[in-house]
């Protein structure tokens, strides 16, 4: 175990899995799951770790927690969450699923302050019983890290074994120059970029074309934020590897029911309309639609 974790912040619990504490908050791991198209089929291939934060006993935003904690915090602070999320997937995940976990760059602005982290993260990996090649580390290229800052911290993971994610591809300042230099594993798409582009015939063109690019380039692609049936038809229809939203399954607190799948985690390719409950075993079919808000009889 990490021992730039005070383990004073780590609480285990009989059922194997731990939750934190800092200050006034509890801190729990959520995991949602990221299915992969296959053969007309969606398999589970990946979860990612979400912190939830409670006070006295009430969930809180995970927004609000971040934004409370003093900056000069948030480098222990994301190495914490990061602990909890490998403990608990070694805990309670299939064992042969990846684990995508959220890093913010800009707290590593010294490459030493990277390797130690990562030395750290790696001892938690062993304690866990997990694979540096099942670790997607995520990071967002328009941080506000610099671009040097970004460039080092991404081969840092790179020279650890971790796969590389880009998020939030297609929000702010993102830049397909920016891909090709990071040469990421998986770019995972904005979920409201997404949305708009799948308004209109030309947008979705757009992001076909952008799709098969990265791929061409050996990058996966995730779609992130699918909430209805249609967009989990266009997602499969533009060549998207990959699809992860509310439509499909919603994040469980750990323990999770997720290890139910073991080796065997596949489900049609069908989400529930909007306003029911999201399944990930047996939802129900979807309507057909092409782009946006018309509707194909």
């Amino acid at each position: 175990m990490s021992r730039s974790i005070d383990l004073a912040h780590i609480v285990r619990h009989d059922d194997g899995t731990a939750s934190g504490v800092w200050g006034n908050y509890t801190l729990q791991s959520a995991f949602q799951p990221i299915f992969a198209f296959s053969n007309g089929k969606l398999s589970i291939t990946g979860f990612e770790g979400l912190i939830r934060p409670f006070r006295d006993a009430e969930p809180q935003s995970p927004v609000s927690f971040f934004n409370a904690c003093p900056a000069v915090d948030r480098l222990h602070i994301e190495a914490l969450t990061r602990t909890l999320h490998l403990l608990n997937a070694g805990a309670c995940l299939p064992q042969d699923a990846s684990i995508f976990i959220n890093f913010d760059p800009s707290v590593f602005t010294d490459r030493s302050i990277a390797d130690k982290a990562l030395r750290d993260m790696r001892l938690v990996l062993h304690e866990a019983g997990i694979d540096a090649n099942r670790v997607v580390c995520e990071v967002t290229e328009q941080k506000s890290a610099s671009q040097e800052t970004l460039y080092n911290f991404v081969e840092a993971l790179r020279a650890n074994g971790f796969r590389i994610a880009v998020d939030d591809y297609g929000a702010e300042e993102s830049d397909i120059n920016r891909i090709k230099e990071l040469r990421p594993d998986i770019v995972k798409f904005d979920a409201h970029w997404i949305m708009q582009l799948m308004d209109s015939g030309a947008g979705f063109a757009l992001l076909t074309a952008m799709v098969a690019s990265f791929e061409q380039q050996g990058i996966r692609t995730v779609f992130e934020g699918i909430e209805e049936s249609w967009q989990l038809e266009l997602a499969e229809k533009s060549g998207a590897s990959m699809v992860q939203g509310f439509a499909l399954a919603r994040p469980e607190l750990a323990p999770t029911s997720f290890h139910v799948f073991g080796n065997d985690r596949q489900m049609p390719v069908t989400a529930p309309d909007a306003g029911e409950a999201p399944a990930t075993v047996s939802p129900s079919p979807r309507p057909k639609r092409a782009f946006g808000r018309k509707v194909v009889p």
